[in-house]
């Protein structure tokens, strides 16, 4: 004779049941609570950064994976221009989809232009496109986040130390050189407005030689400029990244050993093949506060950057 289940019984189980999942879910709660705890006590910011991402129309789902990671590994996302290929405001709605992840994070992304974005002819459009996306797009300016300053500028070429292009002759040739020296007051102007310990310098060109190493020696002119090096100095910046490079050396110094780092996305993959193509800046902040980092997935460059002792 078969022998039913009392309906009393099978609602005792549902309810031991429902129970268990609630203390399951509560023991997660505390769990991440406890985790967030943790990250508020920590002095440091992490900074991922990244350049030459060139998104294109059809980069639809290429660059989510990444972009998520970086949110996950820093409590910043540093762009350092080359955002997208031929500076098309479509590529640009493209870029700000893909980052729609990071958005929900509120993680902060902070970005510069470089060349590829001004080749439409659009720049002005691809960087309100991209500030309505979320994006913070520095050309001159600074903001503190998590009381780390950022100064950001495009920057430009012209060539290091003694074999810079001077303003002499042809009205072009000036004109050029007048460029560099615009980028170089812009960056001054932004880095004079920060009052922070800790102080990023965000470019796309490069400041330093160092950084450009690895190129054919006949372009170096056109990779940066070492004007953009002396407010660098000057201001005791505690760090800088900068793409443009893809061929380039992942990091140099400055003349005041300030560290400079080639975050070109090519040149990392091209020399650090097992690990995300990002590099993160670790900062000391002087204040507690919440923060969002956890850890990077995969072990992604890392440095420590300290502030310079007379800041």
């Amino acid at each position: 004779m078969m022998r039913h289940a009392d309906p009393r019984f099978a609602g005792h189980a549902v309810t031991r049941a429902t129970k268990s999942v609630t203390r399951a879910r509560t023991n997660v709660t505390r769990a991440r609570i406890l985790l967030a705890r943790l990250h508020v006590m920590t002095d440091l910011v992490r900074v991922a950064a990244v350049g030459d991402i060139h998104c294109t129309r059809t980069s639809e789902g290429a660059f989510q994976p990444l972009f998520a990671q970086m949110a996950e590994s820093a409590d910043v996302i540093a762009l350092c221009g080359d955002l997208v290929d031929y500076g098309l405001p479509e590529e640009a709605h493209v870029l700000v989809k893909e980052l729609a992840t990071v958005n929900k994070t509120h993680v902060p992304v902070i970005a510069v232009l470089g060349n590829h974005d001004f080749e439409g002819g659009q720049p002005e459009v691809v960087k309100q496109i991209l500030c309505d996306g979320g994006i913070t797009v520095l050309d001159g300016e600074a903001v503190e986040v998590h009381g780390v300053g950022f100064a950001g500028v495009k920057g430009f070429c012209g060539g290091f130390g003694r074999r810079s292009l001077e303003p002499w002759g042809e009205p072009a040739i000036k004109t050029f050189v007048r460029e560099a020296i615009d980028e170089a007051l812009k960056l001054e102007s932004a880095l004079a407005k920060l009052r922070t310990r800790q102080r990023l310098a965000l470019m796309h060109y490069a400041p330093i030689q160092a950084t450009v190493e690895g190129e054919p020696v006949e372009i170096f002119p056109f990779l940066g400029t070492s004007r953009l090096e002396e407010p660098i100095n000057r201001y005791e910046v505690s760090a800088v990244v900068h793409g443009h490079a893809h061929r380039g050396s992942p990091e140099g110094r400055t003349t005041a050993n300030v560290p400079v780092y080639n975050v070109s996305m090519p040149l990392l993959k091209n020399r650090f093949p097992e690990r995300p193509p990002f590099r993160i800046l670790e900062l000391r902040r002087p204040a507690v506060e919440r923060v969002n980092g956890s850890g990077a997935h995969g072990d992604p460059m890392t440095d420590r950057v300290e502030a310079t002792a007379s800041a």
